[in-house]
């Protein structure tokens, strides 16, 4: 396969970059087109929730790479022009300042968009935190407030939460969920996760349904629960989950359901790929689709596309990873923790914070939980990959 002669990646974040790096480590010379809708060179987002919103990293430390770093990548880097449009039977991308770029491939590595209450734009105090401008003016009303409520019991608002009563806040956590991070860790893990919190002095009032926000003289003052119990605020954070930003690929020729829908190979179209928080992709290694929102994700299917442009031809089968640091206590997981499944701590203690889970289903091991010992859970890793049996690995 000929190399193209062209490859704009649409998207300036750690998906999108990853692409171009590795393009250039395989040795790609064509022309490499970075377009970005932010202004910022590229940064890392993961520290947003926790070390820059705590103030122990400048906002400049997030930064991917130096500017030196990016300029042997002989890219052309476009900052600050979003795109609005894709022909993609063209392979042609319009952009908010009217450039038309044409490439021969095109790899869309846009990510994700938090998702709103009714009518919080219209009060002041009101966050969501996707960007490092929302980082900024989120630490800014925390060092100027007192109470904060997070609506949202998920990764990205019990991290904020944490974060913040680090700081010396009242914080309140409210969702529908009945203990933090329950989708992404399950009913026991994150019940040992809701009584750090509960230690630590957050507040939790999960099971609840939000009903809408309350404001004063165009301020946030609370947050009002169905049935009309208002909790006071003088911030409040909105964490209840993201979407695909996909709303300018509609009529763009690509099929768009819950994010960009790829073949196995991440492959939307003849000469368009998706990567990151917005990619859907057929993993063959489960037999159905499947899209994940973290970083681990992004750099891994960034590499994968990258050698896909260049011939290689490989399904994208990984075994999925994400972490989340919460006060002292760090949490890694490796694989599926499906709702039902069977759960067994193999080392360690929960008492302690100390300890490894693995989860299985079918008495296959789907996934495995590392809290406060990574090395440990990473040996169980294996275990995944291999779809081991989960009577004898708990034995």
């Amino acid at each position: 396969m000929t190399a193209p002669a062209s490859v704009l990646i649409v998207g300036a974040s750690v998906g999108g970059l990853t692409v171009a790096e590795a393009l250039r480590r395989e040795g790609y010379a064509g022309k490499l087109t970075l377009l970005g809708a932010e202004q910022h060179l590229p940064y890392d987002r993961p520290p947003l929730s926790k070390k820059v919103l705590a103030g122990a990293v400048p906002p400049e430390r997030t930064q991917l790479r130096t500017p030196a770093a990016l300029d042997q990548l002989s890219a052309e880097l476009i900052l600050g022009d979003p795109a609005t449009f894709l022909d993609a039977a063209a392979r042609e991308v319009q952009t908010t300042q009217g450039r038309r770029l044409h490439a021969e491939v095109i790899v869309l590595a846009v990510g994700v968009q938090p998702r709103h209450l009714p009518a919080q734009e219209s009060l002041v105090g009101v966050h969501v935190l996707r960007t490092l401008e929302d980082s900024i003016a989120l630490r800014t009303d925390l060092l100027a407030g007192s109470q904060l409520v997070v609506v949202g019991e998920g990764v990205l608002g019990t991290e904020i939460a944490a974060t913040a009563r680090s700081m010396g806040l009242a914080v309140t956590v409210v969702g529908p969920q009945a203990v933090p991070l329950q989708s992404q860790l399950g009913l026991q893990a994150g019940g040992y996760l809701a009584s750090l919190h509960t230690q630590q002095g957050v507040q939790l009032r999960l099971g609840c349904t939000v009903e809408g926000l309350v404001g004063a003289s165009g301020r946030v003052c609370g947050v009002r629960l169905a049935g009309g119990e208002v909790l006071p605020a003088d911030v409040v954070v909105v964490a209840i989950g993201a979407r695909p930003a996909t709303g300018w690929l509609v009529g763009s020729g690509l099929q768009l359901g819950d994010g960009i829908v790829c073949d196995s190979r991440c492959r939307a179209s003849d000469g368009i790929y998706a990567v990151g928080d917005a990619a859907w992709w057929y993993h063959e290694g489960l037999g159905t689709g499947l899209r994940l929102e973290n970083r681990t994700n992004a750099v891994e299917q960034g590499m994968l596309v990258a050698g896909n442009i260049l011939g290689k031809d490989r399904p994208y089968t990984p075994v999925p990873f994400f972490w989340t640091d919460q006060f002292e206590d760090k949490i890694q997981v490796h694989g599926f923790l499906p709702a039902h499944a069977e759960v067994a701590i193999v080392e360690g203690d929960p008492a302690q914070r100390k300890f490894v889970a693995v989860y299985g289903s079918h008495d296959k091991v789907t996934g495995v939980l590392g809290w406060n010992m990574m090395k440990e859970a990473r040996q169980y890793r294996q275990r995944v990959v291999d779809g081991a049996a989960f009577s004898s690995t708990v034995a």
